[in-house]
């Protein structure tokens, strides 16, 4: 029997009312310049939607977008092992509590 070759994935996509979120590095340093030892690291909860679900992009009612920065409920959020880095995690869209957004610039 010959071996299987691993599978490659090209990309992800999220299914019903879920996103691709990249989560954000976490703070190594505070505000004031305190640099933060590993075993006090702060966690982050905050990252930028990679992708959205095609249901999250027909619903009129969730107002997200790709590269939308967010705050996100870690605890249902699913990681995706697709990177070494493991940054990239499936969230539902009930767990984003909060979306980041600038005024549009008015002449």
């Amino acid at each position: 029997m010959a071996a299987k070759k691993p599978v490659s994935f090209e990309y992800v996509e999220p299914i019903g009312l879920r996103v691709l979120v990249r989560k954000d590095e976490p703070k190594r340093q505070t505000k004031g310049g305190i640099a933060l030892p590993d075993a006090a690291e702060i966690p982050t909860i905050t990252g930028r939607i990679v992708t959205i679900s095609k249901a999250v992009e027909n619903d009129e009612d969730v107002p997200l977008r790709q590269y939308d920065k967010v705050l996100f409920h870690p605890k249902n959020a699913i990681p995706v092992d697709f990177e070494s880095d493991n940054q990239l995690f499936v969230v539902p869209v009930e767990d984003i509590v909060a979306v980041f957004r600038r005024e549009a610039e008015t002449e």
